[in-house]
């Protein structure tokens, strides 16, 4: 597990707050949409993962 300071951890947090703060509505949106799509995409992996491993399982029970 990896820890990090306390310092160094309000610096991220910092950093990423301005970041958000400078970007405009658009970029946000932007970024919002593509955050989602590619979650959808991440999750259909799983579905084409999880018939793979029956077919192994069954071919590894014979």
């Amino acid at each position: 597990m990896i820890t990090i300071s306390g310092n160094d951890y309000v610096k991220y947090m910092t950093e990423k707050v301005v970041t958000y703060m400078d970007s405009s509505k658009e970029q946000r949106k932007a970024a919002k949409e593509k955050e989602n799509r590619e979650q959808a995409v991440y999750s259909n992996r799983w579905f084409g993962v999880l018939p793979f491993a029956v077919k192994m399982l069954r071919k590894k029970a014979q």
